[in-house]
């Protein structure tokens, strides 16, 4: 029995001693083929176990594995190698870029695609185009980036809403704004303010420098597998992810001032005395008493330049610090920004204080989850909407012979024959606070090789605190102060759930197949109160008013469940399939059309791959596209379908009212689109480019009908009419020189045609001193009115057109027929990008351009009307017609004669315009001084946006669009005291640690 426990144990001995012989310790270096640079954070595995390490801060590892082992070195971005250790006890190694990962990569929904065999249209901005760029909303930081994409800013008021069109209009009375979808989650952008008719921005939250990419689907084939909400188009925003590697530091920095593009001029103290009594003498009046009667002074020596009192210098300034790195396990990318801007309207302020931390997380080779998460803080310190008497802009009406401050009070003056609503800027405020989160997370599981589940949840929460204080001075808020307090809150929930199987079979046969289905859940309450009786202005708060004169609350809701289905297939890198399916159900729409179904189809041919183009030494690629398919609107108020009563009281009785008619047939409002495009590239993509045919037809208009008022209701919502948009689109972009001094070029250009092809008989009116109407057979808000003919030259009678097409003038406004006067929508619009680059300098400009669109001047009725009434007059009314043979436009000056003060094509102009949207010179420190203060990278810049207009409109800016009555698809084009947009310079600096 010894003998056998000693023979075991000689056994076990000699096993051990052979197993210690057969392991060896490995170490070496991992470093960048490119550039030699050590690559910390590479994982070095022995093949067929769990064995490994991975490389130290300096590229370094060591590693103790079996002599004939194969070591695996991986590293996210490089190519995998494997290499067998062969007895070696030194192994270095360099890792190359795989260059697939590289290929240009588009985001489209729920997923990625190759570029090359992208069969859609897909417009891809990088964050890098938009980072550091003063504007509050990313919006406005692509225009004249994506061709066919319209964005008009609206206004210079910070945080405003904005006016987008993806190819057009596409609806009547719903909804004309694209999709937003935030890492996957489509989020809430519709304005949800209420003490301003003006609408919000809720876009404006998030921080431009956050963003990757921006991809905005356009055509059916991208935008289909979106369903029941991409009529419209959809974007994309993708932002920043950690990258494994060393950890980088970036501080981000700039500051500047901000002046209006434009200050109009109006009459001088001396030039108003001449022109209004002249206006009263050609009347009958005595000048000096109708003066006195108004409270004017016909022999005042004041000249108050009232013209310039809206506009105050703005500024602008923003603190970034942001975190990026990891390793193949576990990545992050952690940014803080702080962005302060004081506009150039007086009391308009925007603050954003914004932090997100993104983690991307390998659980193990199968295994992945990830978070998104960002909070956000706004203040938006707000001015009054175009047509309040409050309202800044309104200054300008004041006569230019009545002071600013008062010379017996010192105090602003409160005798002007309009409100001096400085008093509102110095004894009020309208703050519009919000907290926001639009958080996301997700985890991946690989089935199978190519077989990959995920789910992603995701959260959009938006807390609006608004805060309304009118002092006891001001026009609204008089004689005891007014107060207003409201809180709205929308939670807006999505859920995500996809199963991706993705295959190459034979080197021939690629197919990429998705099914899922998503459900979202948006809630929103608001609460609001209003009081009156404050015992100073010192006391703010709704807690310190006498009398609670009213109060409100209300909530609502809607919820999409949808599934989807996309299968994309290459057949020899050059045949191009791709199909989609979604089913949308809405809560929106009536019981028997809840849920709608939204295919796409489309194909493409990479020309190139073809033998007759493989040996082209001009033609390096080329790609023909096509698409078709359906999508749908669903922006209508949640309720439509129903029959809805709401709570009435009288004295101390309450009751019900009907206050919406039932419409149970109530469906989706559906767009068809075909789509033609050819991608190309020569000279080895020196140049390359698409160009773009496509037709929209929107049948089943979502129609606001205005109802017979004796009915009891004012509006039913119900399915009538069709619309039509169609156009060319065209991209170039060009080399121009590579090497050490670059240049590329890119230059965009979209034409849109669009028409109301069916009303079902309806004309539907907009703003009562507006031209915008919505016509069968006519442009979307297309102007109508009578036609303004000139001045007669005999008597200074203003002139109109009695018939379309006839020279035949009257006198006699009412004798004019309407007509069609012009079109607030662009003939074409685009953009041309220039980047040049000279060893550490570089310059970046960007032109915008829009063509063939009106603007009607509202506002000519008060302020460039001849003297009509005694608001202060544009400079332009001094050409007025005086003596028989004066040849002008401007009619004689008659006092309360109504001389051409009608509404007409008077006041429309051509609101064509090229903008110097974008100029930024900079200049990158060479490493061998920064490398002294241990920086990585440093680069100073100078930065100047709407740098200077190029325009024939003589009002403020030829963007400006009012939307004082709300995103109106009926009032385009329309002006009204609507305020310039900003021109800004920024002086900012970029570190890198």
């Amino acid at each position: 029995m010894k003998r056998i426990l000693l023979c075991m144990l000689l056994c076990v001995c000699t096993m051990a001693g052979s197993a210690w012989a057969q392991t060896q310790v490995v170490s070496g270096r991992v470093t960048s083929a490119t550039d030699g640079s050590a690559l910390p954070g590479v994982t070095i595995l022995e093949k067929g176990t769990s064995n490994g390490v991975t490389t130290n801060s300096t590229g370094d590892y060591q590693l103790t594995v079996r002599p004939n082992a194969v070591l695996q070195f991986r590293f996210v971005g490089m190519t995998t190698q494997e290499i067998p250790v062969g007895g070696r006890s030194t192994i270095n190694v360099k890792l190359r870029s795989d260059e697939q990962q590289l290929e240009e990569v588009v985001v489209v929904g729920y997923g990625t695609q190759l570029k090359e065999e992208l069969t859609g249209n897909v417009a891809q901005v990088s964050g890098e185009d938009i980072a550091n760029i003063p504007a509050p909303s990313l919006e406005s930081a692509l225009q004249g980036r994506a061709a066919g994409v319209y964005i008009n800013q609206g206004s210079g008021k910070l945080g405003s809403g904005m006016n987008i069109r993806v190819r057009g209009a596409a609806s009547v009375s719903a909804s004309n704004q694209p999709l937003y979808v935030v890492d996957g989650i489509p989020v809430t952008s519709s304005d949800i303010g209420t003490t301003n008719a003006e609408p919000l921005n809720p876009i404006a939250d998030i921080n431009p420098n956050d963003i990757e990419s921006i991809e905005i689907l356009k055509d059916a084939s991208a935008a289909a597998i979106y369903g029941s909400r991409a009529s419209n188009g959809v974007v994309i925003i993708t932002t920043k992810r950690g990258k494994a590697g060393k950890t980088n530091v970036n501080f981000n920095y700039y500051t500047g001032f901000s002046r209006p593009t434009k200050v109009r001029e109006f009459l001088s103290g001396p030039e108003y005395i001449e022109l209004f009594s002249e206006a009263a003498e050609n009347e009958g009046y005595d000048p000096a008493e109708i003066f006195d009667f108004f409270g004017l002074d016909v022999n005042s020596t004041v000249d108050q330049n009232w013209d310039e009192e809206p506009f105050q210098d703005g500024s602008v300034s923003q603190y970034e610090v942001s975190l990026n790195g990891g390793n193949e396990k576990t990545r992050f990318y952690i940014n803080g920004n702080y962005n302060t801007t004081d506009g150039i309207i007086v009391g308009n302020e925007f603050d954003r204080a914004s932090g997100r931390l993104n983690i991307d997380h390998s659980i193990s080779d199968r295994f992945r989850l990830g978070t998104n998460l960002s909070l956000i803080r706004t203040l938006n310190k707000r001015v009054s909407d175009d047509n309040a008497f409050s309202n800044p802009i309104q200054l300008n009406a004041i006569p230019s012979i009545q002071p600013k401050i008062d010379p017996e009070t010192g105090e602003l003056n409160r005798r002007t024959l309009y409100y001096n609503n400085l008093i509102d800027q110095r004894d009020g405020f309208n703050d519009a606070l919000t907290y926001r989160t639009i958080s996301t997370g997700f985890l991946e599981f690989d089935i199978l090789k190519n077989l990959q589940f995920r789910t992603e949840h995701g959260v959009d929460f938006l807390n609006l605190q608004e805060e309304l204080y009118l002092g006891r001075l001001t026009e609204d808020g008089g004689p005891t102060g007014y107060g207003y307090n409201s809180q709205f809150t929308s939670i807006n929930y999505n859920t995500n759930n996809t199963l991706n199987y993705n295959t190459l079979v034979n080197d021939i046969h690629k197919l990429d197949f998705l099914i899922g289905f998503s459900y979202q859940d948006a809630n929103s309450e608001s609460s609001s109160v209003e009081a009156r009786g404050f015992p100073s202005d010192r006391f703010k708060k709704i807690v310190s008013a006498s009398r609670i004169i009213s109060g409100s609350s209300t909530g609502t809701d809607y919820a999409f469940l949808s599934y989807f289905t996309r299968a994309n297939y290459v057949l020899n890198e050059k045949y191009l399939f791709s199909g989609s399916v979604r089913v949308d159900g809405s809560s929106r729409f009536g019981s028997e059309n809840r849920f709608g179904t939204f295919p796409a189809a489309s194909a493409g041919w990479i020309i190139t791959g073809e033998d007759f183009l493989s040996d082209n030494s001009v033609v390096s690629f080329l790609k023909l596209r096509t698409s078709y398919g359906l999508t749908g609107n669903a922006e209508i108020a949640n309720f439509a379908p129903l029959a809805l009563y709401s709570a009435a009281a009288y004295e101390e009785e309450s009751g019900l009212i009907p206050t919406t008619l039932p419409n149970p047939d109530l469906r989706w409002e559906k767009t068809k689109q075909l789509d033609v495009g050819l991608d190309y590239g020569f000279f080895n993509d020196r140049i390359t480019g698409e160009i773009d045919y496509y037709i929209k037809k929107t049948d089943d208009l979502l129609l606001n009908l205005p109802l017979p008022a004796t009915s009891g209701y004012s509006v039913i919502t119900k399915n009538i009419g069709k619309l039509e948009n169609k156009g060319f689109e065209f991209v170039i972009n060009t080399q121009n020189f590579v090497g050490e001094f670059s240049w590329n070029t890119n230059f965009n250009i979209a034409f849109n045609r669009n028409e109301v092809t069916d009303l079902g008989g309806n004309t539907i009116f907009g703003d009562s001193r507006g031209l915008g109407q919505i016509r069968e057979g006519e442009p979307m808000a297309v102007f109508w009115g009578p036609k303004y003919a000139g001045v007669d030259p005999d008597n200074g009678d203003a002139l109109y057109y009695v018939r379309a097409g006839s020279d035949e003038v009257t006198n006699d406004y009412g004798q004019a027929e309407h007509q069609k006067l012009g079109n607030p929508n662009p003939k074409a619009l685009g953009g041309l990008t220039n980047n040049l680059s000279y060893k550490g300098f570089d310059l970046s400009a960007l032109l915008q351009f829009v063509t063939g669109n009106d603007v009607y001047n509202m506002a000519g009725f008060f302020q460039s009307v001849n003297g009509d009434f005694f608001d202060n007059q544009t400079r332009d009314q001094l050409d007025r017609w005086q003596e028989p043979g004066d040849i002008t436009d401007v009619p004689q000056a008659r006092l309360f004669a109504g001389n051409g003060a009608g509404k007409s094509s008077r006041w429309m102009q051509d609101g064509s315009f090229l903008r110097i949207n974008y100029v930024n010179l900079g200049y990158k420190l060479p490493v061998a001084w920064i490398s002294k203060v241990k920086f990585t990278s440093a680069r100073i810049y100078l930065q100047a946006t709407n740098l200077h207009t190029f325009t024939d409109y003589d009002g403020y800016d030829p963007e400006v669009n009012t939307t004082y009555f709300g995103r109106s698809n009926v009032m385009l084009g329309h002006d009204f005291y609507t305020p310039p947009l900003a021109k800004t310079f920024t002086l900012g600096v970029n570190i890198g640690l």
